[in-house]
């Protein structure tokens, strides 16, 4: 007589079976997305505040993300709004501030100072036409214009120069979009593909006190784009209104390019807002020198190629500003990784398609070196 206590039932049989058959599409799926997760280039904006980070962000979506579509540019239309009203009421209130303080041209235009001083703080401020009126009758002030040249004295938005146009109240342009600033606070996450090949681009807020959540985002990095003002060398962080931006930075990249955990992450260099350091440095207004003696000695290197047409001192500060941080990059000179700098400007789309198809082939074999491939 045989034992049936041990016998399973043919529910029990199917049931197992049915079981075995979950936990392989389990594995599947997981063996799927491990292969995936390998397969997917993780890139880490890292920079000082206002370097250009997110408009790099904005740039991807351009090119590789269709775009921005018509919520995001009525969205952007009010940060636009923001910025030109933001940046008004600093440039006046500055005038007075400033040592020695900066007078109005026209002091007829004193009355319009105050109508926006005293209507641009409400809560329930709705952009009036008047008040487009009155900003750009003062952006034409030669008092006002004084004072925006002063600029680097205190606390001013890049795209202040470019606001002051009615178009920028109702429509969002291109160059609108990708000029606007608003600040960013956390970690944003930005996925693209080019060529069949997956990007996770992560953008976190570079003031001070959000660089503690970087370390949140070291994981698995399979390269930095740490991104530099290369036109702050004049001016000074908004953290504390004493420390030169682009002393920050090169600090700020130091501590990157030493830390214990990132000692084999390699750092693509974007030396950015090209086109603010030429303004600059042709004015002749703000010398590097006052700010950086060291540029007194420098001596162009031989391998330096300048753009067709650049001016040999706007090719002498972009090297410059990329030696120092060159400098940092090869004093450890442990093999482990490396640093490839790039002259970039953020709000040009040909520049940085230019730059970031470049950078592909070096994402590429960091990704693969990574995980030992290479």
């Amino acid at each position: 007589m045989g034992c049936l206590g041990n016998s399973k039932t043919e529910d029990q049989r199917i049931d197992e079976k049915q079981q075995r058959e979950a936990n392989k599409k389990i594995e599947k799926q997981l063996q799927k997305e491990r292969q995936a997760y390998k397969a997917t280039h993780r890139l880490l904006l890292l920079g000082a505040g206002e370097s250009g980070k997110s408009t790099i962000v904005k740039q991807m979506k351009i090119l590789h993300v269709n775009g921005f579509n018509a919520e995001e540019k009525k969205q952007k239309v009010q940060d636009i709004r923001k910025n030109v009203k933001d940046a008004i009421v600093t440039i006046v209130s500055a005038m007075s501030t400033l040592i020695p303080p900066v007078p109005l041209a026209n002091p007829e235009n004193q009355f319009r100072i105050e109508y926006i001083k005293s209507i641009a703080p409400l809560s329930d401020f709705d952009y009036p036409q008047e008040f487009f009126d009155h900003a750009k009758k003062l952006w034409d002030d030669e008092g006002v214009k004084a004072c925006f040249e002063r600029s680097n004295e205190y606390q001013l938005i890049d795209c202040a120069q470019y606001g002051f146009t009615e178009q920028c109240f109702s429509v969002c342009l291109l160059q609108d979009l990708l000029r606007c600033r608003v600040l960013t606070s956390g970690i944003f996450e930005t996925r693209f593909q080019v060529d069949k090949v997956n990007f996770h681009m992560f953008d976190v807020g570079g003031q001070r006190d959000e660089r503690r959540k970087w370390i949140q985002c070291f994981n698995d990095v399979t390269a930095i784009i740490f991104v530099v003002a290369s036109s702050s060398y004049n001016m000074v962080i908004r953290e504390d209104n004493n420390t030169n931006r682009l002393r920050e930075a090169l600090d700020l990249f130091r501590s990157i390019w030493n830390n214990r955990w990132l000692r084999t992450i390699s750092v693509i260099l974007f030396l950015n807002k090209q086109d603010m350091l030429a303004e600059k440095v042709l004015a002749g207004k703000s010398k590097i020198e006052d700010y950086f003696p060291e540029y007194a000695r420098y001596t162009i290197p031989n391998e330096a190629t300048p753009e067709p047409g650049e001016d040999p001192r706007v090719t002498r500060a972009k090297f410059f500003i990329r030696d120092e941080f060159l400098r940092i990059s090869t004093a450890s000179n442990d093999g482990r990784h490396y640093c490839y700098p790039h002259f970039t400007c953020a709000v040009d789309t040909e520049n940085i398609r230019r730059v970031f198809n470049d950078c592909r082939d070096i994402i590429q074999r960091m990704h693969l070196r990574q995980y030992e491939l290479l």
